[in-house]
């Protein structure tokens, strides 16, 4: 593909993209069953972007806002109580440098952060539970890439943009390391929504653009991604991988509504908002597989 069409594919890919109890220490022991107190909950902190919030459009017939997801089903099945801090919208960046968080961008029955960015709120609650945490999760980075779409050279405001990510990675985990402990800390990408573009009539070249896609996000922006929480022994959740996106192209299937196409682009038609809608989040089942992911790289 000349370098022009690649540049002009990847600014477009871009720009959907960023559409993107305090107790004691130690275990609890078990259950008294003669009036004595509970054991103290144990709790699932989760930071993000509007992946985290479980933010869905109001075209997928509810009111538009956030609605319970991948992360509410992760706290339930794992018996922990989530403390969301996400906020739809969120940089890499304003993760940890930006305090407060609109309501309306807040996940349902999230905290008020109180004048306090994710990650200030995030170890103040990490540190209430001490030895109490179960779980951490995080999800950021694709809201970083929006203003490469307006640059004339969107392949190189890429590359810094990637570059500013790991760096405000770099900044971000240690602190929540040292904040968790030893509780489990997991890292998340994203769905790989324009392999939807296939089947898409927004995008003359949507195939092409399907096509780059999946080195894009396999090559370019998850192994940055990876290489930072491994840093801090975090976990690495390929949610790329685990929604199809990495299938072959010629791997073709017979989807009810477009027909003949490639798995992946059906899975990913399935998963998220982007084929009906060009939206990029996530549909109910796009959760639970995300969730099924989560909880299978933490050993649930």
């Amino acid at each position: 593909m000349p370098g022009v069409r690649r540049a002009a594919l990847a600014g477009a890919l871009l720009v959907v993209l960023g559409a993107c109890s305090a107790g004691p220490s130690g275990d609890p022991g078990p259950v008294s069953t003669s009036g004595g107190a509970p054991p103290a909950e144990r709790v699932h902190v989760s930071l993000g972007d509007s992946y985290a919030t479980g933010y869905r459009p109001a075209d997928a017939g509810e009111p538009a806002g956030s609605a319970p997801g991948f992360a509410d089903l992760v706290a339930e099945r794992s018996d922990l109580r989530l403390i969301n801090f996400a906020c739809s919208g969120a940089t890499s960046a304003q993760l940890r440098s930006e305090a407060g968080c609109d309501p309306d961008a807040r996940a349902v029955g999230a905290p008020d952060p109180a004048g306090r960015t994710q990650l200030d709120a995030a170890v103040e609650a990490l540190r209430e539970h001490q030895g109490r945490v179960g779980l951490v999760t995080v999800v950021i980075g694709g809201n970083d890439l929006t203003p490469c779409a307006r640059e004339a050279d969107p392949l190189t405001c890429a590359t810094r943009a990637v570059a500013d990510v790991r760096a405000n990675l770099a900044a971000t985990l240690p602190v929540l390391r040292e904040a968790a402990g030893d509780a489990p800390i997991v890292g998340l990408t994203y769905p790989d929504v324009f392999l939807g573009a296939w089947v898409s009539t927004e995008f003359p070249n949507g195939r092409d653009l399907a096509q780059l896609s999946v080195s894009l996000f396999r090559d370019f922006f998850n192994n940055a991604l990876k290489a930072e929480y491994e840093q801090v022994g975090a976990k690495f959740v390929d949610v790329t991988e685990a929604t199809g996106g990495y299938g072959p192209l010629s791997e073709v299937t017979d989807d009810p509504t477009y027909g003949r196409i490639p798995a992946s682009v059906a899975k990913i038609c399935a998963l998220t908002y982007f084929c009906r809608y060009t939206d990029v989040h996530p549909t109910p089942e796009g959760h639970e597989e995300i969730a099924d992911a989560v909880l299978a790289a933490t050993g649930r």
